[in-house]
């Protein structure tokens, strides 16, 4: 059996907190803040992707807000690296459980319960990953949800102590016929199905393909003008969680959220974000046309 899932323990649904504009999610609003200043970093939009400029040396954290009145798992990986248990991210392994409406944020490399090693932007061969020899998903935030699967109905009590008292009160002609048979125990779920309630995994694990493809879109070589951005292993820092069980209701998650960075200067240079600033002027053929000319001041003294 894997180990438990995790969950925050501070209890945050009821606190004030106001939810970013540009939040990416469904079933949860997952965003981006630079610790640093406290800054919710703005999201681009590009090309079928969701984008972050982050800055080498700042640390940040992953926010996320259960926006459902049920908990949720939230199984979360950053350049392709489980954040809880330092595995190649898989949609089957440890998370976040989140309560109705709670929010959090993740805030480094879980080293215990106790404990976090900060998330900070890096150069790629700083980061977690690279140094671990998984440098091919760099520069990628995923956060895979899972809604849970209600218990078991509850059989109701009878209204009498046994049949036999109920079948001694009622008249004779209106006294049941003998019950038939027991139905047979259900068959245990098949291979793929639904976990039962005590497994923690919470579902079979997907196929390689189908985690690439959730997790991280490996981009095309290009020259960039800057180092790419990776997340760095930082300082450690007080963080405390607790353990709880969570079956899924099914093996495949929900929604997947993803959200690529990289540093403004790169972000820029492909496009992702048009600075004006940055942009060159355009050559004018008749540069003095439309001036009206007036008599100019004359040179000083």
């Amino acid at each position: 059996m894997k180990p438990h899932f995790l969950t925050p323990t501070l209890l945050l649904a009821l606190s004030a907190w106001a939810v970013p504009a540009h939040a990416v999610g469904r079933l949860a609003d997952v965003t981006v803040t630079d610790r640093n200043t406290g800054a919710t970093l703005p999201l681009y939009y590009h090309r079928g992707d969701y984008w972050v400029a982050g800055q080498y040396g700042a640390r940040y954290a992953i926010a996320v807000r259960n926006k459902l009145g049920e908990r949720v798992l939230a199984v979360t990986a950053v350049d392709g690296v489980n954040v809880l248990s330092g595995e190649t991210a898989a949609w089957d392994q440890t998370g976040y459980v989140f309560s109705p409406w709670q929010q959090y944020e993740v805030t480094g490399w879980r080293k215990s319960s106790s404990e976090v090693a900060a998330f900070e932007f890096s150069a790629l061969g700083g980061s977690y990953a690279g140094r671990t020899g998984r440098p091919a998903n760099v520069g990628v935030i995923g956060v895979a949800l899972f809604r849970e699967r209600p218990p078991e109905p509850v059989a109701q009590a009878p209204a009498y102590s046994s049949l036999g008292e109920r079948e001694a009160d009622a008249p004779a002609n209106l006294r049941s016929a003998p019950s038939a048979p027991a139905a047979p125990a259900a068959a245990p779920p098949a291979a793929g199905k639904s976990a039962p309630a005590d497994r923690i995994s919470g579902g079979a694990e997907a196929p390689a393909s189908a985690s690439a493809e959730g997790f991280a879109r490996r981009s095309q070589p290009s020259p960039l003008p800057a180092p790419k951005l990776g997340t760095g292993h930082g300082a450690r820092e007080s963080s405390v969680v607790s353990h709880t069980s969570f079956a899924r209701l099914q093996s495949r998650p929900d929604e997947v959220i993803r959200i690529r960075y990289d540093s403004r200067e790169n972000l820029v240079a492909a496009g992702v974000i048009r600075d004006p600033v940055a942009r060159k002027p355009v050559p004018d053929p008749f540069p003095q046309s439309g001036n009206t000319s007036y008599v100019p001041d004359p040179p000083r003294y």
